[in-house]
């Protein structure tokens, strides 16, 4: 078989391949197990291999590459279109077969083992996050019931449990100050486990020489450098900050027809998990910036009171990931604003 180009649908157990020649005309359309795709990949001439970024995608992209294939992930977002008629497995993999050809057709950089394992311990850490968060609501609501309100804060609420623990309060049954005890104990034990996952991140961020270097712009702290570099990998797959920053929906929408320009909110599109960092660290910056008086905390902080704080923070956050590109894709180091 001469395939030029071949598409994999990829699944769990049951892949689909569609390849076609130089011409076009279609050479190959089967289905493969799961152990069959390495054996049909090692028998095909070096090719053009597409496939859509999906679970699972990074590590069939590595191993296929290492068969001298040239591999490319694409959006399913942006493959859908080429899909005819019915939509099935054999039709996924032709559409997929046909918007990797396409010459203005955006493609995924491929993560690298070290990019995942860290992209792991940001996921891990955001899954406790979320666990503790749904721990404490919980808790908030049965001492609710008793009559009992705490107000807002992770402090609040273990002095509060600190006082249940010792005191007696007529507004508790022990049927519930057991169950309390207990997930006070839960509790505890989440803040040691992300206190731990801190620390791996903390001390993977000082090792690596380009999270030291993101860490010099105000408000990029080791979580955000080393999600960023996980991310992203080699900045250069951004041709600009802009498009980078555009990546991560930290640019306005726009609606714009003929003359008329059109521009709306942020598209809040791409890694949700990396905006938030970086707006957060923006919202950290911004409240130092009014204290000095170089040209960047002079700018966001006549921002902050012509347009508002949140404005303002996702401004600081879409600038911070344009510098932060330039110091990826140029090896460069921060350097402080001059005086205003």
């Amino acid at each position: 078989m001469d395939v030029k180009t071949l598409g994999i649908d990829l699944a769990k157990n049951l892949f689909r391949v569609h390849g076609v020649d130089e011409l076009g005309r279609t050479v190959v359309q089967r289905p493969l197990r799961r152990r069959q795709l390495l054996l049909f990949m090692a028998q095909l001439k070096p090719c053009l291999v597409g496939m859509e970024a999906c679970g699972g995608s990074h590590y069939w992209a590595r191993e296929i590459t290492k068969l001298s294939h040239q591999v490319k992930l694409m959006n399913p977002r942006f493959v859908r279109p080429y899909v005819k008629s019915n939509k099935n497995d054999s039709k996924d993999a032709e559409a997929i077969c046909e918007a990797v050809a396409r010459p203005s057709m955006r493609f995924v950089a491929i993560k690298t083992q070290a990019q995942q394992d860290m992209l792991a311990l940001h996921r891990v850490r955001a899954l406790l996050i979320r666990e503790r968060t749904g721990l404490m609501n919980q808790m908030r609501g049965l001492l609710n019931e008793c009559g009992i309100v705490i107000a807002p804060g992770v402090a609040h609420l273990r002095r509060a449990l600190a006082e249940i623990r010792g005191a007696d309060d007529d507004r508790i049954s022990e049927v519930l100050r057991r169950v309390l005890v207990e997930m006070s104990d839960r509790l505890r034990s989440f803040e040691q486990r992300l206190a731990e996952y801190d620390r791996q991140i903390t001390d993977l961020a000082r090792r690596d020489d380009r999270a030291v270097q993101l860490m010099a712009v105000p408000g990029v702290g080791p979580l955000t450098a080393t999600a960023l570099i996980a991310a992203v990998g080699d900045a250069r797959h951004f041709k600009s900050g802009r498009q980078l920053s555009a990546w991560l929906g930290l640019v306005p929408r726009e609606h714009s027809s003929g003359e008329r320009k059109v521009l709306l909110g942020i598209s809040k599109r791409g890694d949700r998990y990396l905006r938030t960092l970086l707006i957060h660290g923006a919202r950290s910056a911004l409240h130092y910036a009014a204290r000095k008086r170089d040209r960047r905390s002079v700018w966001v902080t006549a921002l902050r009171e012509r347009c508002g704080a949140n404005i303002a923070a996702v401004a600081l956050a879409n600038k911070n990931a344009r510098v932060l590109w330039a110091l990826l894709s140029r090896n460069e180091q921060f350097r402080v604003p001059a005086a205003a």
